[in-house]
């Protein structure tokens, strides 16, 4: 890996290079991809179906296109028990973290005869997006579906694109079934999200779309938002790992090449204030890649996107993460809580050099889905929060209406809106 001073410059340069991975970089795509969202939208089942067969070498009809109780229970035959096994010890984890996040409905009343509050109601019908492709990722199934199972949605639609076989992955299936997906359906891509958008005869329309996809998907869900919800647009992987002469170089390079492998578009960063430190990484990277089954993909991430800065201070450090807010932030220092009570922007955090950044991918139970390209700056991790709506609750009395109803008038009076007044005004006419 490249090993480069942290200056202002370097800071600027690197963030323009990041900056480009953005699928809001991707215009060229766009008129495809509005093109499969009008055809689905116009077209319904005819216009998935014809893509299913087109993208997917698959034909379904209304009659095949959702998953069966049958395909099921063929999927559970095809996953071994130790999986199984381990799928519902993650699940577990990832429930009761998000049980956390529930909200409740409050209400406060004053003497005064007023009842202010917020009431809180989940989403009816959420959409989750599963690519499907090379890559099987039941941990990203169980990310997506529990937030919104634990919320109370009532219907979470899945759809993913079949295999050549026509049926969905089997480890996929049943990490859906796990976490409780109440309908599947087999279809992928930008028509995927179409269909979850607008409705299509044999796919009901959602109230919100989450879920990973590739730069068609992430286009397509851009398109449609407004027509419904969406979690966010993300972009490739990415991780940062903040480290001093403390941090064990083999770890920290293990650690920067668990993301590299996802794409060759992931961005690795270390930011260090060794300059020891950095050099052991780097030669540690160059060995790990050597032995590992995705070297061609690690190559190129490190290429393009991976660096190593070394820094001044920590302060300097922590000020270069904040301006990166990364995806993926690790600590891995002398005193790694205080390096974290200063960090403001990143869409998770791993303290420690036991706490590696598969573990929140896989296991701990906080959500793996994440702002990335710099947005962690004002997004959050998919939550359940993600899967509900809040309502403001108003009441009055007459009483606590006539003793505010004059300043009501004259604040309506001033915006000109006669109307306004004139509601409150009635209802204190002689």
């Amino acid at each position: 890996m490249k090993i480069i001073r942290l200056e202002e410059e370097t800071k600027k340069n690197i963030l323009e290079n990041l900056l480009k991975r953005s699928p809001n970089s991707y215009g060229e795509f766009e008129q495809r991809v509005n093109e499969i969202v009008a055809n689905v939208k116009e077209n319904g089942d005819k216009a998935i179906f014809e893509y299913t067969e087109k993208f997917d070498g698959v034909k379904v009809d209304a009659a095949t296109i959702r998953v069966t109780e049958e395909e099921i229970q063929e999927a559970y035959e095809q996953v071994s028990d130790e999986l199984l096994a381990i799928i519902r010890k993650a699940l577990k984890n990832i429930e009761e973290y998000h049980e956390m996040q529930r909200q409740q409905s409050w209400f406060h009343s004053s003497p005064k005869g007023t009842i202010l509050g917020q009431k809180v109601t989940a989403l009816e019908k959420a959409g989750v997006y599963v690519p499907g492709g090379k890559a099987v990722y039941p941990s990203s199934v169980l990310m997506n579906i529990v937030p919104a199972k634990v919320a109370g949605v009532d219907r979470i639609i899945m759809t993913t694109p079949p295999g050549k076989d026509g049926k969905v992955c089997a480890t996929t299936l049943v990490a859906a079934t796990e976490a409780g997906a109440t309908e599947v359906y087999k279809v992928g891509g930008a028509q995927a999200i179409a269909a979850l958008a607008y409705g299509t005869e044999s796919v009901p329309k959602v109230d919100k779309i989450v879920g990973p996809g590739n730069i068609y998907v992430a286009l397509a869900k851009k398109a449609v938002y407004g027509h419904v919800s969406i979690d966010s647009i993300a972009g490739p992987s990415e991780i940062l790992v903040i480290a001093d002469e403390s941090a064990n170089p083999r770890y920290v390079a293990a650690d920067l090449l668990s993301q590299a492998e996802h794409d060759e578009m992931a961005s690795a960063i270390l930011i260090t204030t060794s300059r020891e430190l950095a050099e052991q990484v780097s030669k540690e990277t160059e060995k790990f890649t050597a032995e590992l089954s995705r070297r061609e993909i690690i190559q190129k991430s490190l290429d393009n996107y991976g660096y190593i800065l070394v820094a001044d201070t920590m302060e300097d450090a922590i000020a270069a993460a904040n301006e990166i807010a990364s995806e993926h932030l690790e600590i891995q220092t002398k005193n790694p809580y205080d390096v974290m009570t200063k960090i403001r922007n990143a869409g998770a955090i791993f303290i420690g050099e036991y706490s590696s950044e598969p573990l929140g991918d896989y296991f701990a139970g906080p959500n793996h889905v994440l702002p990335t390209n710099g947005t962690a700056k004002f997004f959050s991790p998919l939550s359940v929060d993600d899967f509900i709506k809040k309502s403001s609750i108003i009441s009055y009395s007459r009483e606590a209406l006539e003793e505010v109803h004059e300043d009501i008038i004259k604040f309506a009076q001033a915006e000109q809106l006669t109307a306004h007044a004139n509601s409150i005004r009635i209802r204190f006419e002689k």
